[in-house]
């Protein structure tokens, strides 16, 4: 399993615990400071691309957006089972031909979740239904790809999309572990999208302390739900130790 991971505190998290729990390896690419991934991309089992407090349409400002955004390209082009998680949802989806913007207002914090009719069935969005909550952190947001399938909503934007068999963008955070949280809401004096909703991160951390614990079951379990699509994908068991990346673990 590979995790292109964009900050420090934005790491695979809880999805990270199931993966190796299941007998995998994650190898961490920290994309905007290495040159290069620890192997081939194409040539995992299954990509994860996560979260950041850049935006997808800022390659001015940040030179690798357009090469991930290329590779993300090919991992859809080359069917390698992929999930996007906020950032990297947007990155998903605008390999796939969406076009990235900012959100109507920014969510921040925890926010409900409407699975759609179309997300009921899907094998990793599903059993959310027909609603949920989640922990938000995003002033952007992802249209629907062309030929894409809305799985989920909230009152501001698509919150979930399945791109063919083996992709999804999400815009919620399943992944994220307390600490991780609690870190950006302790750094949200300098968030501008925090700033501009009159975010209390007492409140918000307060909020996280009771809530997380019920949310990291969810994301372990949708998590879960992915590897086995992504196992049966590759002709594996993640159940198992069949199937690792191909190089060693950070």
């Amino acid at each position: 399993m590979l995790a292109i991971v964009h900050q420090t505190d934005a790491g695979p998290g809880v999805f990270g615990d199931v993966i190796r729990e299941r007998g995998g390896t994650v190898d961490q690419w920290m994309l905007p400071q290495s040159a290069g991934p620890p192997a081939d991309p194409l040539g995992y089992d299954a990509v994860l691309v996560l979260g950041g407090s850049m935006n997808a349409d800022e390659g001015g400002r940040h030179g690798w957006i357009g090469t991930e955004r290329g590779l993300v390209g090919r991992l859809l082009e080359q069917r390698v089972p992929l999930m996007g998680i906020c950032l990297g949802g947007q990155m998903v989806a605008a390999a796939a031909g969406a076009v990235p913007r900012r959100a109507a207002r920014p969510e921040i914090g925890w926010h409900a979740v409407e699975v759609t009719e179309a997300g009921r069935q899907d094998p990793v969005l599903g059993p959310l239904a027909p609603r949920f909550e989640a922990l938000q952190w995003h002033g952007y947001e992802f249209p629907l790809p062309p030929g894409a399938m809305a799985l989920a909503r909230s009152e501001v934007c698509l919150q979930a999309a399945r791109i063919g068999e083996l992709a999804w963008a999400i815009q919620f955070h399943p992944e994220v572990t307390a600490a991780d949280a609690l870190r950006w809401t302790a750094d949200s004096a300098t968030d501008p999208d925090a700033i501009r909703i009159g975010l209390d991160p007492t409140a918000l951390a307060l909020e996280i302390e009771a809530k997380i614990g019920a949310f990291n079951d969810l994301g372990r379990d949708l998590c879960g739900r992915w590897l086995d699509v992504a196992a049966a994908a590759r002709g594996g068991n993640y159940a198992g130790s069949e199937m690792t990346s191909r190089s060693e673990p950070s």
